[in-house]
This record gives C-alpha cells, sequence and structure tokens, in this order.
C-alpha cells in the first residue's frame, strides 16, 4: 500500500509559494504521491436554473499539467498523479503530448487518472460533444497508448485520424498508467477491462463488497489478473469524526 494526499484546489490559492510549501510539506512528510482533479472553466448558476453541480466559477482550480510542470521541480520524489483529467473534453493528441512531458520532467512518475465528467458547460466551453464521450473515450485511450509507445502512429477511428505522426520526447514509461475514475457500472466495467488501475467513487447497489466481487469478475473475464489492477480509495477527513474515519480505513 502507498498513501498519498489530494491536492486542495479550492482551499489552497492562487499563490505559487503556497503551491510550493504544500508540495514540499507533502514530500517532507514521507506521501508517495499528490493527485489533483481537474475543470476548467466553472458555470455561473443564475445563468443555469436547477444547477446542482458541485462547482462554480467561484471555484479555483489550478490547471493540473501545467502545475505538474512546475512540480516536477519542487517537488521531485513525490508520484504525481491526475484524479481525473475529464479526457473527451481535451483533444487527445495533446493530452498525449503535455502527458508525455511531465513524466520526463518527473523521470517517469507520472500516473495518468482519466474519466468522462459530468459538465455540460465546460464541454461547451471547449468545443467538445458531450453525447458521445463515452465511445469516444474509450478511442482516446487506445489511441494515447500508441502515441506514448510508437515513434510514429497512423491511426484511423471513428473519432481520430493520425497520419505518420508521433510525439517527442516520448514518455520514460511506455505507456504511462491509465486508472479510470468511475462510479457508473458501464464505467467501473470499462476500467476493470481497458484501465492499470481505478479510483472509486461510490458503490454500486449492495455495497462494496459487492462492487468488488463485480469487478474481480470483469478482470477474470477480461483475462487479467487482479493483483496487477491498482486500486486508489480515499478518505475525506474534512468531514466525520476519527471513528468513522477509522471505519472506512478499514472498509
Amino acid at each position: 500500500m502507498q498513501i498519498g494526499v489530494v491536492f486542495p484546489q479550492l482551499e489552497i490559492g492562487p499563490d505559487p509559494a503556497g503551491v510550493r510549501a504544500y508540495a514540499h510539506a507533502v514530500q517532507q512528510l514521507g506521501f508517495k504521491h499528490l493527485m489533483i482533479y481537474d475543470h476548467v472553466v466553472g458555470a455561473d448558476p443564475a445563468s443555469y436554473p436547477g444547477w446542482s453541480g458541485p462547482y462554480t466559477f467561484e471555484s479555483q482550480f489550478h490547471e493540473p499539467f501545467v502545475v505538474f510542470g512546475y512540480l516536477a521541480a519542487v517537488a521531485p520524489e513525490l508520484e504525481l498523479v491526475t484524479g481525473v483529467i475529464i479526457l473527451p473534453q481535451r483533444q487527445t493528441a495533446l493530452v498525449a503530448k503535455q502527458a508525455a512531458e511531465v513524466d520526463v520532467l518527473t523521470s517517469g512518475k507520472l500516473r495518468l487518472g482519466i474519466g468522462i465528467g459530468w459538465n455540460t458547460v465546460e464541454y461547451e466551453a471547449l468545443g467538445m460533444d458531450f453525447s458521445n464521450r463515452g465511445k469516444r473515450f474509450e478511442e482516446q485511450i487506445e489511441l494515447l497508448r500508441r502515441l506514448w509507445t510508437e515513434p510514429v502512429v497512423t491511426f484511423e477511428g471513428r473519432y481520430h485520424r493520425v497520419t505518420a505522426a508521433g510525439l517527442n520526447p516520448l514518455p520514460v514509461q511506455r505507456p504511462i498508467p491509465l486508472w479510470i475514475g468511475a462510479s457508473a457500472e458501464p464505467a467501473i466495467k470499462r476500467a476493470a477491462e481497458m484501465a492499470d488501475g481505478y479510483f472509486p467513487q461510490r458503490p454500486l447497489e449492495g455495497g462494496w463488497p459487492a462492487t468488488m466481487d463485480k469487478i474481480r469478475g470483469w478482470l477474470k473475464d477480461a483475462g487479467r489478473d487482479p493483483a496487477t489492477f491498482g486500486i486508489e480509495a480515499r478518505l475525506n477527513a474534512n468531514a466525520g469524526t476519527p471513528d468513522e474515519w477509522r471505519k472506512v480505513v478499514e472498509e
């Protein structure tokens, strides 16, 4: 087991000295990784009646890849993890390039967590189609892995075309580990079938024991060894009591 921390996107503020001090503290305390989550723009709820999203334009988010370029020099011992980049709202080749660069600058300590997201406003602002994000996501995973492992790629899928082109420099890790954050059953199943690991969000019907039984079944059906499939659970220390935290840890 390796223990890391979640970068406090909403709380840390824009001061680079604060970001640096936080990363130094995480490294010095012996944590193994720092995870950061992703949003590009926030909506103004006044313009969206019935808005129920957890974030708005008042919620601050540092951009993960840019912050990681900074943290690679500030805290070089940490594994840097996205948990998660909302992949279908970003251009696949550009994500591949940015991730490869971070992996180079960290000497191979990037873990790329990805997900499909929920925010239609953000998809619109980035010029991407929200309705087909699941199908595009699967194709993106295939293309990312090829771009990270092959000097020259020719790829023609339903949503992507690359003709005799490649990244330079390639990442240290070939390919970079891809983990999926998921809560819906189809998304968790996709993680078991396609990803290197899984960020649990909430359990399926029957709780975590039933959810883990399903995951083990999906891994077996895909011919995969459950022992090689990563799982990163989270403990929220912003809420609850120490007794409740202990219960979560035991679970």
